[in-house]
């Protein structure tokens, strides 16, 4: 009888944190240590080169690279870990405290599969294990087909963009059926219409639509530069058939970390595609905001009768006169407008239409809990309720802009 005790298996080693000192980073010990017990190990930056040629490294599922903004000057060193990493098929989650966006997105287009920022939040980490550790590659559904775009198209399809000035003034109702009803219009057998919610943290065209947000939008966003038809068709998602949609990223992620280049290049592809293209912009002003203003033929500004509108009006036409933008694209669209009875209601349009010196050109009406109902439901309103008032002036917006393309290529 051997005299030897046996000794305790150790638990193997699934998962690595690495950082410069990872004890700047507590909040990252203690929910690694909740999410993976004794599983996980730490490594500096140099020492992780080392380690991914290590036969140990074969049975990593995720490594956690951390850095804040002392570790900016590391890029190059950084990049080269997420390299290696996605060359021996282990994920990387980016956690980063105090890092600008450009490093986040030079960070990110090297191939870091989940970013959380530092603090923690509650939960977060282990989200985005179970997100990593979902092995089933999803199947595409009815609801997921995506689109085949032709090479070297040209259209220089119109823009027409929506921007509420205020929460809740309907710019995306406005921009997914107006969408939609353009889409109606069309009597070929391709789309020839595109849908893009350009709000990345709280868009809700895919809501409206009942589409389901995909990583395809951001890794199409993250890299611009590479992007091409092929590229862009997979990030679009087909609805019935008729329209084409790039709906908002799966993971909320800063308005800045796009920049204006990335922003025009996919306008521009989504026009050389598409006849018409609408865009639902965030009611923030970013730096691509002018991207945006400068592409668009209509820009749409959403507003109700009521005091918050009327100062974020007066407050945006100031911004865009201060930096010359081109403020005559802009059209005003008064949202839960009085009825045509209500004297009182049209003398308060009057006045807020004289006050902010503009001219308040499309009144749509409330549609009432239809319009909730519908967006809930995932449906445009002309499938939903058909006879709606609101549905009923969106689809003459619709027709009108459509009777106006017509007679621009008829008179070209």
């Amino acid at each position: 009888m051997s005299s030897v005790m046996p000794q305790p298996e150790t638990a193997p080693i699934v998962a690595c944190t690495i950082s410069r000192d990872v004890q700047n980073f507590d909040l990252l010990i203690e929910d690694m240590e909740q999410a993976l017990g004794e599983s996980w190990g730490d490594l500096g930056f140099a020492e992780a080169l080392a380690f991914f040629n290590q036969p140990e490294a074969e049975a990593m599922e995720f490594v956690a690279l951390a850095l804040d903004d002392s570790d900016e000057d590391n890029l190059v060193l950084m990049g080269e870990i997420i390299t290696q990493a996605k060359a021996r098929d282990i994920k990387v989650i980016l956690i980063a405290e105090d890092v600008t966006p450009a490093s986040l997105h030079q960070l990110l287009r090297r191939g870091a599969d989940e970013f959380v920022p530092y603090p923690l939040p509650e939960g977060e980490l282990h989200q985005a294990i179970d997100r990593l550790r979902a092995t089933k590659a999803p199947q595409p559904a009815e609801n997921e087909r995506t689109a085949t775009l032709k090479t070297g198209a040209n259209k220089e399809g119109a823009v027409f963009v929506t921007h509420g000035v205020a929460g809740g003034t309907g710019a995306t109702t406005l921009a997914v059926n107006l969408a939609w009803e353009l889409a109606l219009l069309n009597t070929a057998d391709t789309p020839n219409v595109c849908l893009l919610d350009f709000d990345l943290q709280f868009g809700s065209a895919s809501t409206f639509l009942d589409l389901p947000r995909r990583e395809a939008v951001f890794e199409m966003l993250s890299d611009t530069e590479a992007m091409d038809e092929e590229i862009f068709g997979q990030s679009l998602l087909t609805f019935e058939e008729k329209l084409q949609v790039l709906t908002a990223p799966a993971d909320m992620i800063p308005l800045d970390l796009i920049t204006p280049e990335d922003i025009g290049r996919v306008i521009d592809m989504a026009r050389a595609h598409f006849d018409y293209v609408v865009i639902d912009m965030p009611s923030t002003l970013v730096q691509w905001t002018e991207t945006v203003l400068s592409a668009a033929h209509i820009y749409f500004i959403t507003l109700e009768l009521d005091l918050r509108s009327a100062q974020n009006t007066l407050r945006f036409k100031r911004a865009l006169q201060s930096e010359e933008l081109p403020i005559e694209k802009l059209r005003y669209v008064l949202n839960r407008a009085p009825k045509f009875t209500d004297l009182g209601g049209k003398a308060r349009v009057k006045r807020l239409s004289e006050s902010l010196d503009i001219a308040i050109e499309v009144q749509l009406p409330d549609g009432g809990k239809p319009i909730t109902q519908s967006a809930d439901h995932g449906l445009p309103l002309a499938s939903s309720a058909t006879k709606n008032p609101l549905r009923r002036e969106i689809a003459k917006l619709a027709a009108s802009i459509h009777e106006l393309s017509e007679d621009h290529v008829k008179a070209a």
